[in-house]
């Protein structure tokens, strides 16, 4: 076999003089050498490279008898037992007795290049030799030299999966045989880093299979799943392992990202959906930034979790301050900032109105309203109302109490002077003089509240002086009949209250519910002083549930809402405080008290509530309501001496119309004994 002297002096080169080359050292650099896909979240596991397929090569036994060894500070070439002599040629060639021409370490050129018959790697299981074989550029039937053999145990060691590699090469007639060998690393320990809620309890026992043994990228890769997955299940969506690097002593250094808050933001949006305005100024809220704060349970420092995220959003909608409230991110896994994309509704309102009737001629009204006031969620509402018999005034401020401050009691005061006909004594039977029955009343109140075991409770006093009397303001005990309009006998009582309220509120929205239940119990206890000493006990309960629905598409959710209250009075019930039934807020179709006036009632309303338009939407609803019978034991029976049935039900449609106002309730209704009647009213009925 002839060999080109161009060859000769390449096998030389490395036969002789870097034939053994060695490393036990960290790499130079950690490069990812896994491919970043949807699947593992831009997640770097321990450098791993996908499987391909390996030619195999067969093992021939090596034709020289030399065997080199050298480091990157000191080469020397050991003979063992040489069988052969090296003389100087003219060519500069040293001539071995085998026939394999070998070149002198002063003529190297570590650049030159040589084919690779055959290379083996000791040391590695399957798995790592895999991924030795996709790292290394020496390739069986590829040429090789000293620098790529250099370059290869470099690659090797970054991928940070051995703690010492070194290669032997071996001549052939046809080139070289090349021999990595590898120690892989052994995991000794782990070390967590960038970690909250992820605890080393969990991490250890995932790793327990590992600990001990050689490294494996593929059992790695699927405890970062297992980990991702913990992460997911227990609604930190941000968090991930971004790691898994090993040191050479064998501590796995696991780096997690879990999506810590940096800070939290509130921009605030026009009714455009912008954070500017037309001259391109930053849209400024009423909503003072350190109320708002105050109310998120997620904080600056904490770990983004969804659940906690979906808690702060109800609790700023349970606010009532905004139409829409929505979260978006800025920054990264490592450090996120949350920020609140708020729609303030109109708060303030003032209002101007006015009508007229027989009984009380042209009426004035002038009212304000701030649910905002201070900035704060705090509300003030006054109104003042006149007409050619009297002056009307309720004025009522509320502070509630608030979660996020649980040492602060809420508290509501309010004053009123209310008057106007009554719904117990309707005009069928009038007084003596033929004037029609009128109610005035005037008082006060105030509560304290505060919330505990997810109940909302309020406890306070009330102070209510009810005056019968006609148009002009004179006193009357009784009807034209001799029936009793008071307590007292005198036409006049006074009645204070102390009371106690607990309501458990579930619901996504309080102005725009379309999901959970709101219920709510009321004990009230008089003290009996004053004109009448009055002594009851009052009880009340109302439940509502509302679920949405989805009988066809529709842009906005559908909701069917079901209410249902009852009430009782045990002890001394003037007349005009037994419960009225009938009317806008209770049974649609009837008039307002003409069901009937009883002790005791039971009232049932149902609504299928369909949106049209952002601003408008259409309403299928049926009530019914009960006295329970207990109309004749009220003082004076004043429903059965007016013929009222004590038992009624309606039904109809209605539409509800966004307004600076609020919501208009625009309702018709048929009653059960064939009347209709078209009746409006504020808000929704329940």
């Amino acid at each position: 076999m002839r060999v080109s002297p161009a060859a000769v002096f390449a096998l030389a080169t490395l036969a002789v003089n870097h034939t053994t080359g060695s490393a036990d050292a960290e790499p130079t650099q950690n490069r990812n050498l896994g491919e970043t896909t949807a699947e593992n979240r831009d997640v770097v596991v321990v450098p791993f490279v996908e499987e391909q397929p390996v030619r195999k090569q067969s093992v021939t036994a090596p034709e020289t008898l030399m065997t080199v060894e050298f480091t990157p500070q000191n080469q020397q070439v050991v003979a063992e037992k040489p069988p052969y002599t090296l003389h100087p040629h003219k060519e500069r060639f040293l001539v071995a007795t085998n026939s394999i021409p070998v070149i002198s370490s002063n003529d190297t050129d570590a650049g030159l290049a040589v084919p690779a018959t055959d290379v083996q790697i000791v040391g590695a299981n399957p798995e790592l030799n895999q991924i030795i074989r996709q790292v290394i550029k020496t390739q069986v039937g590829g040429d090789t030299s000293l620098e790529q053999l250099k370059k290869d145990i470099t690659a090797i060691l970054d991928t940070g999966l051995f703690t010492s590699a070194t290669f032997s090469s071996v001549t052939n007639p046809n080139g070289l045989s090349i021999t990595y060998q590898v120690k892989p690393v052994v995991v000794q320990g782990l070390q967590l880093h960038g970690a909250k809620v992820l605890t080393y309890k969990f991490i250890w026992e995932k790793f327990q299979a590992q600990i001990g043994g050689e490294i494996s990228p593929s059992l790695l890769k699927q405890l970062v799943k297992e980990i991702n997955k913990w992460y997911a299940d227990n609604g930190y969506v941000l968090g991930r392992v971004l790691s898994i690097k090993p040191n050479r002593i064998g501590i796995l250094n696991i780096n997690v990202a879990e999506g810590l808050v940096s800070n939290v933001k509130f921009r605030f949006l026009n009714d455009e959906s912008k954070a500017v305005d037309r001259q391109g100024k930053t849209i400024r809220g009423r909503t003072k930034i350190s109320f708002l704060q105050k109310q998120l349970k997620l904080q600056p420092g904490d770990v983004y979790q969804e659940k906690l995220i979906r808690r702060d959003v109800q609790t700023l909608y349970h606010l009532g301050l905004f139409k829409t409230v929505n979260v978006a991110f800025e920054g990264d896994a490592n450090k996120v900032d949350l920020v609140y994309e708020l729609q303030e509704a109109s708060a303030r309102s003032v209002n101007l109105g006015g009508g007229y009737n027989p009984d009380d001629g042209i009426s004035v009204v002038l009212s304000y309203k701030d649910q905002n006031y201070g900035g704060v969620n705090d509300t003030l509402s006054t109104s003042i109302g006149a007409n050619q018999n009297d002056v009307l005034l309720d004025a009522k401020f509320v502070s509630p109490y608030r979660a996020s401050d649980p040492d602060r009691l809420g508290y509501t005061i309010n004053a009123f002077r209310h008057g106007g006909l009554s719904p117990i004594f309707d005009d069928q039977i009038k007084l003596a003089n033929g004037d029609k029955v009128r109610q005035r009343s005037l008082g006060g109140g105030a509560s304290l509240q505060q919330s505990f075991a997810g109940w909302d409770a309020s406890f306070g006093v009330n102070y209510t002086r009810t005056i019968m009397s006609d148009r002009a303001g004179n006193v009357y005990s009784h009807d034209a009949n001799g029936n009793p309009l008071s307590w007292s006998g005198t036409g006049i009582d006074d009645l204070t209250t102390v009371f106690f309220t607990a309501t458990k509120d579930m619901r996504d929205n309080p102005t725009k519910t379309t999901h959970g239940s709101l219920l709510s119990f009321t004990v009230e206890q008089s003290i009996p002083i004053g004109e009448g000493e009055i002594s009851l006990d009052r009880l009340r309960g109302n439940y509502s549930r509302y679920i949405p629905v989805q009988l066809f598409k529709s842009n906005r959710p559908q909701v069917f809402a079901m209410n249902f209250q009852s009430g009782t009075v045990i002890g001394d019930l003037p007349p005009y405080d037994a419960f009225s039934l009938g009317g806008a807020n209770s049974v649609r179709g009837y008039e307002w008290g003409q069901v009937g006036s009883g002790r005791s009632y039971v009232l049932t309303s149902a609504e299928y509530r369909i949106p049209v338009f952002p601003i408008a939407g259409v309403v299928l609803f049926g009530d019914f309501a009960s006295d329970l019978g207990t109309g004749d034991s009220v003082l004076g029976n004043p429903a059965g001496v007016r013929g009222k049935p004590g038992t009624g039900f309606g039904y109809g449609a209605g539409l509800r119309i966004d307004s600076p106002l609020g919501l208009i309730r625009v309702d018709y209704g048929i009653d059960n004994q064939g009347s209709s009647r078209v009746q409006l009213g504020i808000g929704e009925k329940f």
